[in-house]
C-alpha cells in the first residue's frame, strides 16, 4: 500500500534511528540483505546520471525537473521498493521501474546521441493529449470541472480514477489539483512509485511481479499473463500494447530495461514482452 505523507515522516524518523544504531549493533555479511539499507546504496547519483544521460539537455522539456535527490526522497515513502529479495532481485526491480518510466517520458529517437535508450525523463507531462482523461462514469473519484487528468510525471499518471487515489495516498488533492504532479518533482516521483507499489485488482502490483510475489489466477493463466517485465507492461498499458506481436512500444520498454539491467549488472529475467498476453 502507498504511504501518506505523515507515514513518510514517521518512517524517516524510525529509519534514521534504526540505520544509525544498526551500524554499531551488527555486521551484515556479504551477499545477505539488510532491509534498512537505503535505495541510494543500490543506485548512486553517479549511476542515476549514467542511466539518464540526457534528461537535463536543452532538448528535453523537463530539463532539471527530475533530480536524483527527488527520486531518493520519494522512494523513502515506499520502504518496500527495492528492498525485497536478494541483491539481484532488488537491482532488477529498480532497473525495471526506471525502464518503464523512461519509456513513458522518453525523448529518444533511433539515431539519438548515445542511442535511444539514454533519453529517459525528458518530459513531465503528456504532449498533445487527445482528451481530458475524465471517466465520468467513475463516481468514486469524480472529475473536477475544467481539470485535465492527462499524463503527468515519470509514469505519466492518467485518468481521474488514478489521480484521486494517488492524491489521497500521498497527501494532495489529485482531483482538484492534478497539476501538482508536474509542478513538484518529489510528488511526481511519488505518484510513479505509488502506481508501481499499489495493487489495483484484478491487476497485481508491478512490485509484486518483479520480486516474485505474483500468484496468477485462473484468469491470468488463461490469458497467458506470465511473470516478468512483460506483465509489468501489461499492468501499465496493456490495453493498448499487449497481445500485439513485435509492438514497437513494447520493444522500446524492453530496450530500456536491457540497457539498465546491464548497468545494474543483473539479468533481465524471462518473459520480457507481452506479445501474446491478453490485457486486463
Amino acid at each position: 500500500m502507498a504511504f501518506s505523507l505523515s507515514h513518510c515522516l514517521t518512517f524517516l524518523i524510525s529509519f534514521t534511528f534504526f540505520f544509525s544504531s544498526s551500524i554499531f549493533l551488527s555486521f551484515t555479511p556479504q551477499g545477505t540483505q539488510a532491509r534498512g539499507l537505503p535505495i541510494s546504496s543500490l543506485i548512486t547519483k553517479q549511476l542515476f546520471d549514467t542511466i539518464f544521460l540526457h534528461k537535463d539537455d536543452s532538448a528535453c522539456p523537463a530539463k532539471n525537473f527530475y533530480p536524483y535527490d527527488s527520486f531518493i526522497q520519494a522512494s523513502r515513502c515506499f520502504p518496500k521498493f527495492g528492498t525485497a529479495g536478494n541483491l539481484t532481485t532488488r537491482r532488477r526491480e529498480i532497473a525495471a521501474f526506471l525502464a518503464q518510466i523512461s519509456h513513458e517520458t522518453t525523448g529518444g529517437w533511433p539515431t539519438a546521441p548515445d542511442g535511444p535508450f539514454a533519453w529517459g525523463l525528458c518530459f513531465k507531462e503528456e504532449v498533445s493529449p487527445q482528451s481530458d482523461y475524465c471517466d465520468s462514469s467513475n463516481t468514486e473519484w469524480p472529475c473536477y470541472p475544467g481539470k485535465s487528468y492527462k499524463g503527468r510525471g515519470p509514469i505519466q499518471l492518467s485518468w481521474n480514477f488514478n489521480y484521486g487515489p494517488a492524491g489521497k495516498a500521498l497527501g494532495f488533492d489529485g482531483l482538484r489539483n492534478p497539476e501538482m504532479v508536474s509542478n513538484s518533482s518529489v510528488i511526481a516521483f511519488k505518484t510513479a512509485l505509488w502506481f508501481w507499489m499499489t495493487e489495483q485488482k484484478p491487476k497485481p502490483s508491478c512490485h509484486n511481479v518483479m520480486v516474485g510475489r505474483y500468484v496468477p489466477t485462473k484468469a491470468d493463466i488463461a490469458a497467458n499473463r506470465t511473470a516478468g517485465f512483460g506483465l509489468v507492461t501489461n499492468i501499465i498499458n496493456g490495453g493498448l500494447e499487449c497481445g500485439i506481436p513485435s509492438d514497437g512500444r513494447v520493444n522500446d520498454r524492453v530496450g530500456y530495461f536491457q540497457r539498465y539491467a546491464k548497468l545494474f549488472n543483473v539479468d533481465t529475467g524471462p518473459n520480457l514482452d507481452c506479445d501474446y498476453q491478453k490485457s486486463y
